[in-house]
């Protein structure tokens, strides 16, 4: 059950929240879209919104049979938009992030953010920590990395994307970055997920590799439970039995995502194949299924990428992609920012 609260002294939020504790019901209050919201759950026979409705300073009780509730559609019918620095997700907006899989050295990044921006991307991604399968695997530039991302950011003018994979960096990084990346590997991190709720700024929830859509909205659930309605989903492949692609890029989780939840969702294309060659095409499916944007791996010397070259584009690859995805956006009634 949720209770939206207009305007609430503390004594009228109190009031509820011990007159649900009292029903035995587990409730907690947070702000969110600018009210508060008081969220309950339990078996208490006493979940009669009408009971709830007549108290002071309560505007409506909402009965939300999914188990996420303040990401679901029933709780917020408008959708939701994500603004992070200039960058905006969501609306009549598409947004397109670009950049490498990781930083490697200030010129590297700094040639693919002039790039990326001249093409017309909105955000500049770039991996400072690199959860890696293999220990003996590349794991980023960490701190340099941050400084360098920092750097580049500044002189080209693009707000910057980085993935966060320690609660303990969640302070430092949103000093540097525009919006923190929660990786397929840390979807389901209960704690760092709650961490990053805490800081509000805008978080990039990536699908996990073997989650389902509910798995998925749950994980969103914690940050918006913990207070940071600042979210943006991204669907980057799951793990089939197929193997001529890294992965199986499910455009079904686009138009499903859109129907139970109010948040904006993006693809990454990079991932989903693992194949530079099918990034054009399943982008543009992306964009086709209803896609709030996209985020592209791109390095300009693919062949020496330390970390998935493969699946790279090239600075030029990248210039086509936008110039073709935007008739797309022009026909889908949209427009790429």
């Amino acid at each position: 059950m949720i209770i939206v609260m207009a305007t609430p002294t503390i004594e009228q939020i109190d009031r509820v929240l011990e007159k649900l504790h009292q029903h035995g019901l587990e409730a907690s209050s947070l702000q969110s879209y600018g009210k508060t919201v008081i969220t309950a759950i339990g078996s208490s026979q006493t979940q009669d919104p009408g009971f709830y409705e007549r108290m002071p300073g309560v505007e409506k009780v909402m009965s939300i049979v999914t188990p996420f509730k303040l990401v679901s559609r029933e709780f917020k019918q408008e959708n939701t938009v994500v603004t992070a620095g200039s960058a905006v997700f969501g609306g009549q907006s598409i947004a397109v992030i670009g950049g490498p899989c990781a930083i490697e050295s200030y010129e590297q990044l700094h040639e693919t953010a002039v790039a990326i921006k001249q093409a017309g991307a909105c955000m500049l991604r770039g991996g400072a920590y690199k959860p890696r399968t293999s220990p003996y695997s590349f794991q980023g530039l960490e701190q340099e990395g941050l400084n360098i991302l920092k750097a580049v950011s500044k002189e080209v003018g693009l707000p910057v994307i980085s993935e966060v994979t320690d609660p303990r960096h969640v302070e430092g990084m949103s000093d540097v970055v525009d919006m923190l990346q929660i990786g397929t590997r840390n979807m389901q991190n209960f704690a760092l997920l709650k961490e990053v709720a805490k800081c509000r700024k805008p978080v990039l929830l990536k699908r996990g590799a073997s989650s389902t859509m509910e798995e998925w909205l749950m994980a969103a659930e914690y940050i918006m439970a913990g207070g940071n309605e600042n979210i943006v989903l991204c669907e980057r492949g799951i793990r089939t039995f197929e193997t001529y692609t890294r992965n199986t890029l499910d455009l079904n989780a686009v138009p499903m995502v859109k129907h139970l939840s109010h948040l904006p969702i993006i693809v990454d294309p990079s991932h989903g194949t693992g194949n530079w060659r099918l990034v054009n095409p399943m982008s543009k499916a992306s964009l086709g299924a209803g896609g709030d944007g996209l985020i592209i791996e791109v390095h300009p010397c693919p062949e020496e990428a330390v970390s998935d070259g493969q699946q790279s584009l090239t600075p030029g690859n990248f210039q086509q992609l936008m110039t073709e995805i935007q008739v797309i956006a022009i026909a889908m009634g949209r427009n790429i920012i």
